[in-house]
């Protein structure tokens, strides 16, 4: 490293907390003398303490070279602003509340040399705004880390509108000598991850709202029709229901109520009556002993000896590879699937002509070789709806069945997902690399959401949403006109495309 970031040799971090902690654990590792401050120094002894067993752990297993010398980094200091000399960055790591952070930053800037940079971890406060009132504002930037610090590569480097010129480009190569994967954020609600993250939340909770599904089926269909390590429900458990209400509050009033990130009614009673997830034991799982309380799904009916028609070639193969008898047209005594794509199995029953009492639904999105999920609307014969479940039990993957929406539930968690991050990229909040890269870092998605909409296709994608749109008039499922250009030009979603800057190189 060159500059500024070559030359950091001796930090501060303020809060010792578990994220000061991490952050410690990474910049002792990294070669850096850090010195560790709280408003209680029994606090940094403890935290001194604990870096130092994680750094012993390591070494026992051979992740480690030196651990002493990584200890003998550890800097005590007795107050978060002792006199600073000799210190390149101050990293500030203490509660989400802008006036503790104003007043701290204020104290730093009376005792630390005009070089020293200053850095906050806020992960939901305008690093602007916690700059307002230094002297000198632009000597201030954001470097979000994630939890837990010396695993979670991601770090989000935010300038607010006053940060120097030259300090994220430093900041991001600090980072990355550090051994961490930075992403460039603007100073925007949420910043990247966070506001990324309200597409797969909202849009679950929109489900739950509709009572289409239980959070269990939502969180299947996210797990293995998705791909996602966690369902939107067990995340939201796992966060604490009392961070996240707080988090999509947050973030929709800090982009004055646009509807596609409107939270839902349903969090703020949930949080009065204490349902947080796991940390109480009790949100939408119940939890004994620390693990979750799941129902076993519901046993599907046997294999219908009734015809089954639908016009999907693929459905049709797997479900006569399954000995499925498959008719070629809808007979008046055959099951009617149809696939859907951003509509409901009422619209497409209709449009396609089709006896609705005898209609299905079901989700191609998968390509029909993992979990298939099957939509029942009020007017289907009972009889027919088992024989259709039967059916497609019968391919050897579970079923989750579900009432009848605009669409069907994994389309529009997708759907969501990749709007989302459309919209940031349109705004230019950050690079379509940076999107994908923080999201599937910081999220622990698959892939990127904007790679995630190339693969499925920017012109599904569309479709599903403008179907959404049609079908609820709700604005909240607008399409980005990131995304709508792109399928226009057939773009990918990744490509920054033309620009005028372009014109003047």
């Amino acid at each position: 490293m060159t500059g500024w970031a070559g030359k950091v040799s001796r930090i501060r971090v303020i809060g010792t907390g578990v994220m000061g902690r991490g952050i410690v654990q990474l910049a002792a590792t990294a070669g850096v003398t850090v010195e560790l401050a709280d408003v209680r120094r029994e606090a940094v002894d403890d935290a001194v303490a604990y870096v130092g067993g994680m750094v012993d752990k390591l070494a026992s297993k051979g992740k480690l070279d030196d651990p002493a010398a990584v200890k003998g980094r550890l800097v005590a200091v007795a107050a978060p602003d002792a006199p600073a000399e000799g210190v390149d960055l101050v990293v500030e790591a203490v509660r989400e509340d802008i006036a503790t952070k104003r007043a701290l930053f204020a104290a730093l800037e009376r005792v630390c040399p005009q070089e020293t940079i200053f850095a906050t971890n806020t992960s939901s406060l305008s690093v602007t705004e916690i700059a307002a009132e230094l002297a000198e504002p632009g000597r201030l930037v954001g470097l979000h880390f994630f939890n837990p610090v010396p695993l979670m590569r991601l770090v989000e480097v935010v300038p607010g509108a006053r940060t120097h010129d030259w300090l994220p480009g430093e900041a991001l190569e600090l980072v990355r000598g550090w051994g961490h994967e930075p992403v460039l954020a603007k100073d925007a609600p949420g910043f990247l991850v966070n506001h990324a993250g309200r597409g797969l939340n909202t849009e679950a909770l929109q489900i739950l709202t509709e009572a289409l599904a239980e959070p269990a089926d939502v969180d299947r269909v996210a797990r293995d029709v998705l791909g996602l390590k966690l369902g939107p429900f067990e995340l939201l458990d796992l966060t604490g229901l009392d961070v996240s209400h707080a988090v999509l509050e947050s973030i929709w009033s800090g982009f004055h109520g646009d509807p596609r990130l409107r939270p839902s009614w349903l969090t703020r009673p949930r949080v009065a009556a204490g349902l947080f997830g796991r940390k109480n034991g009790e949100g939408f799982y119940s939890y004994a002993d620390g693990k979750q309380q799941v129902t076993d799904e519901p046993a599907a009916p046997p294999k219908p000896s009734s015809p089954v028609f639908t016009a999907d070639e693929h459905l049709a193969r797997a479900l006569s590879s399954a000995g499925v008898h498959v008719v070629s047209q809808a007979y008046p005594d055959a099951v009617l699937l149809v696939p859907l794509y951003g509509e409901s199995t009422v619209d497409a029953g209709t449009r396609a002509g089709l006896p609705l009492e005898r209609v299905a639904g079901v989700d191609p999105l998968g390509g029909y070789e993992r979990r298939l999920t099957m939509s029942v609307h009020p007017g289907l014969d009972p009889a027919v709806g088992r024989a259709a479940w039967g059916a497609l039990a019968a391919t050897g993957h579970p079923v989750t069945v579900v009432r009848d929406g605009p669409a069907p539930i994994a389309q529009r968690l997708l759907a969501s997902i990749v709007n989302t991050a459309c919209f940031i990229a349109g705004q230019h909040l950050a690079t379509p690399q940076d999107i994908d890269t923080a999201v599937r870092l910081g999220l622990g998605y698959p892939r990127g959401p904007l790679a995630w909409g190339d693969l499925v296709g920017g012109d599904v994608v569309l479709r599903i949403l403008r179907g959404l749109a049609a079908t609820t008039g709700d604005p909240r499922y607008r399409p980005s006109p990131w995304l709508a250009e792109r399928v226009a030009l057939g773009l990918p979603l990744t490509s920054a495309g033309t620009t005028p800057a372009d014109l003047r190189s």
